[in-house]
């Protein structure tokens, strides 16, 4: 049996976590975690996690003609990353699907539809949910050469790092998913 490595599955990166070096200085991505969504040969598509926007639910639902329920409507908006900041994303655990759903690795889907916002401001919607607007996008290649130089380490995703854990500290609990802990890691990226 031949072993699998992101490289050699239809997956790539699909279902894991990116988390920013300390020395990716980019305003944007600095200090991030992205969920990769999508992962090909022709690139690949993921939500940063841990950068909220000054919007709530409940103003991103009014906005849409909704009226929140008590619970849900504090929730935070994330910055899903640079391109069409326009759009908008569900990130959620599978299981009921509404009409853009589709189902991502592991046990996680994406819903870009409307009707999960109604299901979610009438209290129906999926209990953890989290909500971007825009998302991260590289082009053939280019994710894969900044792994190369030291931009990103990949780790598992977690449930509770996406869902429940407060943004502010993504960032270093997702690295101590693989047993890094970034307070220790220099500024400065080198190669070997």
């Amino acid at each position: 049996m031949a072993l699998r490595t992101p490289d050699s599955t239809t997956d790539g990166l699909r279902n894991q976590f990116l988390i920013a070096m300390p020395s990716l200085q980019d305003g944007y991505f600095a200090q991030t975690v992205t969920y990769i969504c999508e992962h090909t040969e022709e690139g690949a598509m993921g939500l940063v996690i841990n950068q909220t926007l000054e919007l709530t639910l409940k103003q991103m639902l009014r906005q849409l003609e909704l009226q929140p329920t008590a619970e849900t409507a504090s929730r935070p908006i994330f910055r899903g990353g640079p391109v069409q900041p326009e759009h908008g994303f569900v990130l959620h655990p599978a299981g009921d699907e509404w009409s853009g759903t589709r189902k991502l690795g592991g046990d996680l889907a994406l819903t870009t539809s409307r009707d999960i916002l109604d299901s979610i401001a009438r209290g129906e919607g999926p209990e953890h949910a989290l909500i971007a607007l825009g998302y991260a996008g590289w082009g053939p290649g280019q994710l894969e050469s900044e792994i190369a130089e030291n931009s990103w380490l990949v780790a598992p995703p977690g449930h509770a790092i996406l869902f429940t854990l407060p943004p502010e500290q993504r960032w270093n609990a997702a690295a101590r998913l693989i047993g890094i802990d970034m307070n220790l890691i220099s500024q400065v990226a080198g190669h070997a």
